[in-house]
């Protein structure tokens, strides 16, 4: 498979660097395109009003195309595709410094470099790690994708966030779950007011990606880009419309 990869904590990052030498025996080809400056919390947002700056770099490993671009991860597969000319089959984005559970979905970079991929009909895998630990994401990395190239999720999926604990007792598929933030904002030296957030603990069920992530599993959760409410509209869309 040809295989693009990104990330949201920039092109120098020890994750991305892992994460290529990782896929090298499943890739036929892959090329690297990450942002050049970190982009974490950037959700989905895309650069329209600037200009972008193209930097070609060394090969991150042998032969590797590896370019940077001053962009946001979902920047980096546009650019990769309609520019650069990469007809990737999937794009697999991280490995993040740190988890994505539950809210933290919509928030990140990480993800939203492996979403993109939907809208091009490519499948898309986030990968994300505790902070400043990535020993279970090389420990367990081919567990996973030997899990993964023989099951049903990833045949029926476009895109995967997958959350890898240090030491894990398996891997479960499981639903994004919730841990609201609770939010301060701090004046500092400079006159600044800097964002201080704090998990609010509450209880998710067993099949969230929270509960599993914390009792020692592998999270895979499969996302989607259409942001329907699918409940909500199964039981209005017959209504009366004026």
């Amino acid at each position: 498979m040809k295989v693009l990869v990104v990330n949201d904590d920039g092109i120098e990052s020890i994750g991305l660097k892992l994460l290529v030498e990782k896929l090298i025996p499943y890739a036929e080809e892959i090329m690297v395109v990450a942002p050049t400056y970190e982009q974490s919390a950037q959700s989905h947002s895309l650069t329209v009003r600037r200009g972008i700056k193209l930097t070609n770099h060394e090969p991150l490993l042998d032969r590797i195309k590896t370019y940077s671009i001053d962009g946001s991860p979902a920047d980096c597969v546009k650019f990769a595709y309609n520019h650069l000319k990469y007809d990737f089959d999937i794009v697999f984005s991280g490995v993040n410094n740190g988890l994505n559970l539950g809210d933290d979905i919509i928030y990140s970079g990480t993800v939203a470099g492996a979403s993109e991929a939907a809208f091009m009909h490519r499948k898309g895998i986030a990968f994300s790690s505790p902070k400043n630990d990535f020993s279970g994401f090389v420990k367990y990395f081919d567990q996973i994708m030997d899990y993964l190239l023989k099951s049903k999720v990833y045949q029926n999926s476009l895109v995967l966030n997958i959350n890898i604990p240090t030491v894990a007792k398996g891997i479960n598929i499981t639903h994004q779950g919730h841990h609201p933030y609770n939010t301060e904002f701090v004046l500092k030296d400079d006159n600044l007011f800097y964002s201080i957030g704090k998990y609010d603990e509450i209880e998710n069920d067993e099949n969230s990606d929270i509960f599993s992530f914390n009792a020692g599993y592998i999270s895979i959760t499969p996302v989607t880009v259409n942001r329907t409410d699918l409940t909500s509209f199964k039981d209005n869309h017959e209504l009366i419309k004026f």
